[in-house]
């Protein structure tokens, strides 16, 4: 319980901030999950629009500081990777 009004004013904006960086997660997840489901389904077309749209979500979560940059960085690498065995496996047969 905040005892001074500016305590009070700083629990409130902790709280709104709190809410829009879920969101952002939230949002991010979401997209990385459609790229995963696209990518086990063995559709290309789609993972290459769900990877562009995961990517972006991943950029705009480290610049905003919801996510470290490294930490964005190393996941949009992963999905790269991922995109690329998709597309080097029709090949192999």
């Amino acid at each position: 319980m905040p005892n001074t009004k500016s305590a009070a004013k700083r629990v409130r904006s902790s709280a709104r901030k709190a809410a829009q960086n879920q969101s952002v997660k939230s949002r991010v997840r979401t997209m990385e999950r459609k790229f995963t489901t696209a990518v086990a389904a063995g559709k290309p077309d789609d993972a290459k629009k769900a990877i562009s749209a995961a990517a972006s979500a991943y950029d705009k979560a480290a610049k905003s500081g919801v996510l470290k940059a490294k930490t964005a960085q190393r996941k949009r690498s992963r999905l790269q990777l991922a995109l690329n065995r998709l597309a080097a496996k029709p090949a192999a047969k």
